[in-house]
């Protein structure tokens, strides 16, 4: 079995305790950004993987979502943020760099700008996150949509990163205090899903093993917080607030948000219509 993980620290609950021994995985964990892991899973080449919200609503029949496993926000998210040297609404006709790392957040975003902020900027995919934000300065952008530890990294005034290239930017919006103010619902960026020709026995052990970790990971925030200062440098209290405004269940709340998300995706053309389809487990919530 291949299982999908980010690398983010947005995933320490969930995989914090099969990383320290505590909950066995009977399978390989392998790494990477949200948009890579959904083209290892359209290509078969992953059993089992977090991946984008929108990757499942784009090919939802090729896979069975994971009951009560999600990465999703009722209000700020803190690591999906557009930073602007103007108001959005003021941003047609500019260039905003959009993550190649998230389909999720881009989409969203274009949603927002079009109802939301009624702006039509140009979209440009690019490395936005902030390891390459000295290489991009050759291409001067007007806002950039920052996702994961990047993002928190720029929001760090005492980061390194901030300090170099966080001062130019006058507005930042998050997308997911954003999304809560125009819809009152929870957005859902990720889900966990298994390909519909995975062994459902199989499926069924991952998914057995990840909730353990994931409880094992909301008993132990604190802990996992201090990893996650240490491998970003955004200080610890920062990294406690983010992990108190996050949670990695998939309850009817956060459906009813998902849900939302897609219909509004189909309305706009961006996604086919389709319904959600769960992987049969005694863990799925009533």
């Amino acid at each position: 079995m291949r299982v999908g993980r980010i690398p983010y620290i947005n995933c320490f609950p969930v995989y914090g305790a099969v990383d320290r021994g505590v909950v066995p995985l009977h399978a390989r964990l392998v790494d990477g950004v949200p948009t890579a892991l959904n083209r290892m899973m359209a290509a078969g080449t992953l059993d089992v993987s977090v991946v984008s919200a929108v990757e499942y609503a784009r090919d939802f029949e090729r896979y069975l979502l994971l009951p009560d496993l999600a990465i999703s926000s009722d209000g700020p998210v803190r690591s999906v943020m557009l930073f602007s040297t103007e108001p959005a609404e003021a941003l047609t006709g500019r260039k905003v760099l959009v993550s190649r790392s998230s389909m999720t957040s881009v989409h969203l975003l274009e949603l927002l700008f079009e109802h939301v902020w009624r702006a039509r900027p140009e979209f440009v995919p690019g490395d936005a996150e902030a390891d390459s934000l000295a290489r991009d300065e050759r291409m001067p952008v007007d806002a950039r949509l920052v996702i994961g530890d990047a993002a928190l990294m720029l929001q760090s005034v005492t980061h390194p990163v901030a300090q170099a290239h966080g001062r130019k930017y006058a507005f930042t919006y998050d997308l997911g205090a954003e999304w809560k103010a125009w819809t009152g619902l929870p957005f859902v960026f990720a889900v966990w899903v298994a390909q519909r020709t995975t062994p459902v026995a199989e499926a069924l052990a991952v998914h057995a093993s990840l909730i353990q970790s994931r409880d094992w990971g909301l008993g132990h925030l604190p802990e996992l917080a201090a990893q996650a200062a240490r491998a970003t440098g955004v200080p610890l209290d920062q990294c406690r607030h983010y992990f108190d405004g996050l949670d990695w269940r998939l309850g009817l709340p956060d459906l009813e948000g998902l849900t939302e998300f897609f219909r509004r995706l189909e309305l706009a053309g961006r996604v086919p219509r389709g319904k959600l389809a769960f992987l049969p487990s005694a863990h799925a919530r009533p």
